[in-house]
């Protein structure tokens, strides 16, 4: 039960920064973009650890790492951009 409600939460934020990219409600290069794919990736990869499924932790481990290349491309693009 525990794992699950990890797994939700994170699938959940993965969800809602989709959503939230496809009708242009947030960007999907912005910094709150990459937080939730990080965050979401992140707990849902926990939660799949706990649920012993390799393929979904290296899925969502995989996606968290790429979100986090991503949002650190932004901070390192914005500073370059003053």
């Amino acid at each position: 039960m525990y794992a699950d409600i990890i797994t939700g939460t994170g699938v959940f934020f993965i969800l809602l920064a989709f959503f939230a990219g496809t009708f242009k409600i947030l960007n999907n290069q912005g910094k709150l973009y990459f937080i939730l794919n990080i965050l979401g990736g992140g707990l849902a990869c926990w939660g799949s650890v706990l649920l012993n499924s390799i393929p979904f932790t290296l899925l969502e481990g995989t996606w968290s790492i790429v979100a986090v290349i991503g949002l650190t491309r932004n901070f390192a693009g914005s500073k370059n951009d003053k």
